[in-house]
């Protein structure tokens, strides 16, 4: 079977980002399948282009099986709220028409968000007569409002009917948290499916001896914080630097922000404002390096705004962190925070409270043992639970099954 996978914000594994379909690409392929993977050269962590200069489209192959096609992309999208929008109808424009020529396809995957490409591979499907896969990462345009970035009541309405449009025309609606399935199923979605988020054990082994990640930046000695991913509105970064303020008499704790995004250089700004010395701003890495990386974290951040909606979220990040075998600081509520308690893998801090961060990174930094055993159980949990393999067979029988269902 080919299946094409039009996915904007997509990371190959040398890239910074999530990669759960590049991943999930390569089981499929091991299944006897062949991928195609339309996406931008614009980095949507960073905003900027991986390529030096501006081409209609790139054509590479990884490796057998896998086919990946950026396509142009208007390079804006942390200008301003109007320069995002005009990043996403670009590649909407340029993945169909690049999609166009993409031969024998079997199923299209089109994934949200930003949700205008849900329209480029639902218009795919069609005029190919292949299966329409519509997955959901974020509740896209709910938590653009609820965050405030949504803002003007016409583009509201025309975003609320653009979602239920899309749910209602897929043949099977994806979600990657339980959290998904009410809010996509009373928007006209017909038939969910939950195949969640995940992680490759194998992708994060212990290795033995000194760090390098801690070595070159001067970390012995330090009880290490690490946030990893991105620096935006929703991540709430700055009730971090509140915390590191609060932490100010325990000098052998640090937070380590690894990532990128449009707050960035506000929030280094403020940690220089502040003199905030117990904070440290690396650059974005890409996943190959992210094994030694969260190595060299003695516990884990994963972080949002105090928003209702965000209590529905499975992120990426923590079954990361929980792979890595390392305690998870969680200011986050909701379903990720049940993963995490299951887990016994962690400590819950209230979001939006800078004092309940600081006491939760207070309890692990006073006990190391605690905080290890803590890791362990957390990497115990997710090679069963949620790990990648089992989650890619059950998307190939999803998948598989679509085609049959249609032919």
């Amino acid at each position: 079977m080919h299946i094409l996978i039009v996915h904007q914000a997509f990371a190959a594994l040398d890239e910074a980002g999530g990669t759960r379909h590049v991943e999930m690409a390569r089981y499929l392929v091991a299944r006897g399948h062949q991928v195609t993977i339309i996406s931008s050269p614009v980095s949507y962590l960073t905003g900027k282009s991986r390529q030096q200069k501006t081409a209609w489209v790139d054509r590479s192959q990884p490796e057998p099986g896998i086919t990946i096609l950026r396509t142009y992309t208007y390079a804006a999208l942390h200008k301003s709220f109007v320069h995002r929008v005009f990043s996403f109808l670009s590649f909407m424009l340029s993945s169909f028409l690049v999609g166009l020529g993409v031969r024998h396809v079997d199923l299209v995957w089109g994934t949200s968000p930003p949700i205008f490409q849900g329209v480029t591979a639902w218009l795919l499907a069609r005029l190919k007569g292949v299966p329409f896969l519509f997955e959901i990462r974020d509740l896209w345009p709910a938590f653009a409002i609820a965050v405030g970035v949504l803002k003007n009541p016409l583009i509201i309405r025309m975003s609320l009917w653009l979602e239920k449009f899309l749910y209602r025309r897929a043949d099977r609606v994806m979600v990657n948290s339980p959290g998904y399935v009410d809010h996509v199923t009373q928007r006209g979605a017909r038939w969910v499916e939950l195949v969640p988020n995940g992680v490759d054990p194998e992708m994060f082994p212990a290795v033995p001896g000194p760090n390098p990640f801690r070595q070159a930046n001067h970390l012995d000695g330090r009880f290490v914080v690490l946030y990893a991913g991105a620096h935006g509105l929703s991540n709430d970064l700055e009730i971090v630097l509140q915390s590191a303020d609060l932490l100010r008499d325990q000098p052998h704790i640090l937070f380590a922000l690894v990532g990128d995004g449009k707050e960035k250089a506000a929030l280094q700004a403020y940690a220089r404002e502040h003199q905030l010395s117990n904070v440290a701003f690396f650059p974005p890495v890409p996943k190959t390096k992210m094994a030694s990386v969260l190595a060299a974290a003695d516990a884990c951040l994963a972080i949002l705004k105090p928003i209702e909606l965000y209590k529905t979220t499975y992120p990426n990040k923590v079954f990361d962190y929980l792979a890595a075998g390392k305690p998870v600081v969680l200011a986050i509520d909701g379903e990720i925070r049940k993963v995490v308690d299951q887990a016994g893998a962690g400590v819950f801090a209230q979001p939006g409270d800078p004092q309940a961060l600081a006491q939760a990174v207070r309890t692990l930094a006073s006990d190391p043992q605690a905080a290890q055993r803590m890791g362990a159980a957390g990497r115990a949990y997710v090679s069963v639970h949620f790990n990648r393999a089992v989650l890619s067979d059950q998307l190939a029988l999803l998948l598989e099954e679509m085609r049959r269902v249609h032919a």
